[in-house]
């Protein structure tokens, strides 16, 4: 039964909502290490954009191994903005953003809040899919993220 459960949650991949076991911290906070930060769009998809090719890992929030809202955390940690390990909770942050007006850098969100990802430019997004894969870009209108589309959010 244990390996069963076991094989179960590794071929979930990234449908598996992790919980959190820490406080959120708004985006807008600011501290002495946060200052000089470029936190715009284009910055943070080059950040994510060097991990294209990183393996997916259950659980994941470091360059070792992502999974999706790992991937997502790590990328804003690196540009002074703290969010939880966890898609759902990383939807209440920011502002909600209509599809036709996504801007490189906006969080978009698929399988009833069980799968993110960080929008690039030109209908594509960047994210950390399921075991076996790895961090690769993806487009929105391919036909299962367009049927699983939940919304996008600005931070």
């Amino acid at each position: 039964m244990v390996l069963v459960l076991g094989l179960v949650m590794a071929l979930a991949g990234c449908s598996a909502v992790q919980p959190s076991t820490s406080t959120p911290v708004p985006s807008t906070e600011k501290g002495a290490a946060n200052v000089g930060l470029d936190r715009s769009g284009r910055h943070v998809v080059e950040i994510a954009l060097k991990h294209v090719g990183t393996p997916y890992r259950w659980g994941g929030a470091s360059p070792e191994g992502f999974d999706c809202s790992g991937f997502v955390r790590y990328v804003y940690s690196r540009v002074g903005v703290s969010l939880p390990h966890n898609a759902a909770k990383q939807y209440r942050y920011g502002r909600p953003v209509p599809r036709d007006e996504l801007q490189p850098g906006d969080l978009v969100f698929f399988d009833r809040l069980r799968h993110n990802g960080i929008y690039i430019g030109n209908r594509k997004f960047i994210h950390a899919r399921q075991t076996g894969k790895r961090v690769s870009v993806a487009r929105l209108d391919d036909d299962w993220y367009d049927r699983h589309w939940v919304g996008a959010r600005r931070l």
